[in-house]
């Protein structure tokens, strides 16, 4: 019985915000949805401890690969995490970009495809 509810508040949660998140996602604990909105979750894809996601991200398979979010990784509304990437840990995706390459701990990406425009403190090009 405890199951079923649960199961039925999932999906009464799912209606009202519109996200789909399914409930065998691996994600870490202390995850934060702000705004949970159109957020849509691949059922395979795994998210690490305390990350941050904003309202229509999608983290989705693309060419048979699965995203990979390693810890403490704030991803902006809009944005898109496709196929095969890791995202390391304390990386930020910027909002709408579409991430469709490996992102290397505490780098900020950004823009369509997304290009990695901060690595630890210092600006890519400078």
């Amino acid at each position: 019985m405890r199951q079923r509810s649960a199961v039925l508040a999932h999906r009464f949660w799912s209606v009202v915000t519109g996200a789909d998140i399914p409930l065998n996602c691996r994600i870490g604990g202390g995850l934060l949805i702000p705004h949970p909105n159109g957020i849509v979750i691949h059922p395979d894809s795994e998210i690490g401890p305390n990350c941050l996601l904003f309202q229509q991200v999608t983290i989705g398979a693309a060419g048979g690969g699965i995203p990979r979010l390693g810890g403490h990784v704030d991803v902006g509304a809009g944005a898109k995490i496709l196929g095969a990437v890791t995202i390391g840990d304390h990386a930020v995706i910027g909002a709408n970009s579409v991430v469709l390459c490996d992102v290397p701990a505490g780098a900020t990406a950004v823009g369509v495809p997304a290009r990695i425009v901060k690595r630890r403190g210092s600006i890519s090009g400078a």
